[in-house]
């Protein structure tokens, strides 16, 4: 059987992610994240900021990394900024992170006057590539700067699995990306079937589980795109709707069947926020740098609807 390697869909998938699950993105890496930060305040998502303090390079054309800027609140007033570098090369590029995630902090320290906690998540397939501080000396002048890393690929699996954290899901999905680098179309599905049961089993959010599914469904791609169409019949099949059916006329079928109004005009509104949800995703999506092609195949919406949103 022809083996192919994984085609990651890095970029936007994670900046997406960590904005539709920051707050366990949090817990997940502070485990005491409940008496840090006041988790009941909106975050706010600075990457147009960003992208001021730090214009892309037109050169930079191989550039395989994902920047978020966030600014959080802290338990007892106050504010703080949550810098999240995520590496999504694989290898270590230029090796120059250490300089980048210094060359970061001092900006955004300098711009905005507050403290800043920086994380690099690092999703590449090197094992000896650990970088988490960067020093500079020179005639008795000595800087010595040291940030928070996650290397995906040293995780333990089994406590990937026996967390409950939903962000939990999210990095067992990198971390099976990695060590699966070779799987065949079949066994891909497998997998992700394997981490749509992951994600079944914990509690969260419906907005968040639907974050969460799209990153698993798309994190890598298929060779063979029927095989792709394939998997989401078999998810169909195991939430017993009809796989000809999608989620409006499930509901409007589900409502009918049972005669009675009430849930009609139940599932009437869910259609109404079901719409909303998709043209709100529609429009984080094309924030995140998704293209309208893809945007329409991942929500069942016309270019022209998707246009109208820009």
């Amino acid at each position: 059987m022809v083996k192919y390697k994984l085609r990651r869909v890095d970029d936007p998938l994670w900046k997406s992610i960590l904005e539709q699950t920051f707050a366990d993105f949090l817990r997940f890496m502070f485990p005491e994240a409940e008496l840090l930060f006041d988790l009941n305040k909106p975050f706010e998502y600075l990457d147009k900021e960003f992208e001021t303090l730090f214009p892309p390079e037109k050169s930079n054309k191989g550039k395989r990394f994902v920047d978020k800027l966030v600014k959080v609140y802290m338990k007892g007033g106050g504010e703080q900024f949550i810098f999240c570098h995520i590496e999504v090369q694989s290898n270590k590029g230029n090796d120059d992170l250490e300089k980048r995630m210094f060359e970061y902090y001092y900006k955004i320290t300098d711009r905005y006057q507050v403290p800043v906690c920086a994380i690099a998540i690092l999703t590449d397939e090197n094992k000896q590539y650990n970088p988490k501080l960067y020093e500079q000396s020179f005639l008795g002048t000595t800087l010595r700067y040291e940030f928070n890393y996650y290397k995906i690929l040293s995780q333990n699996e089994e406590d990937l699995r026996s967390n409950p954290n939903p962000f939990a899901v999210v990095v067992l999905t990198a971390f099976l990306a990695i060590i699966n680098n070779n799987a065949t179309d079949q066994e891909l599905k497998d997998i992700k079937h394997d981490l749509y049961d992951q994600m079944m089993k914990r509690d969260m959010e419906k907005t968040t589980r639907q974050g969460i599914y799209d990153f698993l469904a798309y994190y890598v791609s298929f060779e063979d795109q029927e095989i792709f169409i394939k998997f989401e019949q078999e998810i169909e099949t195991k939430l017993g709707r009809s796989t000809t059916m999608g989620t409006r006329e499930y509901l409007l079928d589900k409502a009918k069947r049972e005669g009675q109004e009430q849930e009609r005009g139940l599932a009437a509104v869910r259609i109404k926020q079901l719409e909303a949800e998709k043209f709100e995703s529609a429009t984080k999506m094309l924030n995140s740098g998704f293209d309208v092609a893809m945007i329409c195949d991942i929500l069942s919406l016309t270019p022209e609807q998707v246009e109208k949103l820009k």
